[in-house]
């Protein structure tokens, strides 16, 4: 047996045992037998109003003639073509099997191909939501847990393709890495850029994983509160550290149990949360609502965190899953499937893959409840106008 045959044999070996040897999967084109039906189970003006933002955001000044990523042969003015189609359509109000025949006909649909590492087409898919906290711009007894404002230690750079990287100063002058959560909660390493104060250290968590929220302050007003930046560092999960530990089995993992595990458990909560080392930090911003990674006001129920960098950005997204149906105490009640259209109109450090999504829901005790039980299978799929040439697959 030759070397090389030899070191093929052990490659295909080592490769069985570690998933991240595999290949990560991507986005398939459908044959037109193969589209699943299109339904929608929201409101048409929600669809509406997430195709503008979408559009809004590719006009953007001197975006239009951009190229849209590396994923596809198109430009941003081609994605706004297919938007702008797509908008068309959904106001001629046509009924299912017109909608179904239309899109055949015109459109070219992709499949995820699930989640890297899984032997199925699934992907995840989880829920977001905009929380309201009690908040305080002074610290005193009750309130403690401070949200910062990008600190001017921090700083970023760019390599010369567009890589970014978040870091600091050392004393001599070299780059390091931003300090982690548990050195920024440990010293007073942030002393001055402070926003608000919370009651809670677990809702200070909440609002860094969220991205966004609203702020009840004590004069009575609401001021919204937005993601600014970040340390950089790697995004490590609460709930997956949880389930590791053997403190809740894996369907069992939400917010009300995380609470309820720290309140009988408090001297957990400090080295649990600090399992986590990314930290984000803050700005305040407008009354219209918390804005994506692309800058576009998000609409509940329609816009959808993804990788950009696995699915096209401009393209229109399709799920199909499931969501909890609440009864009159906000608790769930059962469970129904939904499909929904969705625009690609967030990211985030956990989101990560062709076969992850994260669904935001807008704010409100049903958005809250479902954001915190949502970890579900489901199918995603995206459509583009076929008036252009594409490949097979997305990679």
């Amino acid at each position: 047996m030759t070397r090389g045959f030899t070191s093929l044999l052990l490659f295909i070996f080592f490769c069985s045992l570690l998933w991240s040897c595999s290949t990560p999967k991507g986005l398939v084109r459908l044959e037109k037998e193969q589209y699943p039906v299109f339904t929608d189970s929201y409101t048409r003006e929600s669809l509406l109003t997430a195709i503008d933002n979408q559009i809004h955001y590719l006009r953007g000044t001197n975006r239009k003639n951009e190229p849209a990523g590396n994923l596809l042969p198109l430009n941003n003015l081609s994605y706004i073509e297919s938007l702008e189609s797509f908008r068309t359509l959904i106001l001629l109000h046509p009924f299912p099997l017109e909608l179904n025949r239309m899109i055949r006909e015109h459109y070219t649909v992709y499949q995820s191909e699930g989640r890297d590492g899984q032997d199925n087409d699934d992907i995840l898919l989880t829920g977001y939501y905009e929380p309201l906290f009690h908040g305080s711009i002074i610290r005193d007894k009750q309130f403690r847990f401070p949200l910062y404002a990008v600190p001017k230690s921090l700083i970023q750079t760019k390599d010369r393709n567009g890589k970014k990287t978040i870091g600091r100063y050392d004393d001599s002058g070299d780059i390091k890495p931003y300090w982690s959560r548990s050195e920024i909660e440990s010293g007073e390493l942030l002393v001055g850029s402070e926003l608000v104060y919370l009651k809670d250290p677990l809702d200070a968590y909440l609002m860094h994983v969220q991205g966004s929220g609203r702020i009840l302050l004590q004069d009575g007003s609401i001021r919204p509160l937005h993601f600014s930046n970040s340390n950089g560092l790697t995004y490590n999960s609460l709930g997956k550290l949880f389930v590791d530990e053997g403190h809740l089995a894996k369907e069992d993992v939400s917010i009300p149990a995380i609470r309820s595990y720290f309140s009988a458990h408090p001297d957990q909560i400090t080295r649990m949360l600090h399992h986590n080392p990314r930290y984000i930090f803050f700005k305040w911003g407008e009354p219209d609502g918390p804005r994506g990674s692309i800058g576009e006001v998000l609409t509940p129920g329609r816009s959808v965190a993804v990788d950009h960098s696995r699915i096209p950005s401009g393209s229109i997204g399709y799920i199909i899953s499931r969501k909890p149906v609440l009864d009159s105490r906000n608790q769930i009640d059962h469970w129904k499937p939904f499909t929904r259209f969705v625009l690609f109109q967030d990211s985030g450090a956990a989101i990560k893959g062709a076969g992850r999504a994260d669904l935001f829901l807008g704010s409100g005790k049903y958005a809250e409840t479902t954001a915190s039980h949502m970890n579900e299978s489901g199918k995603l799929f995206i459509l583009i106008q076929n008036s252009f040439e594409l490949p097979e697959k997305i990679k």
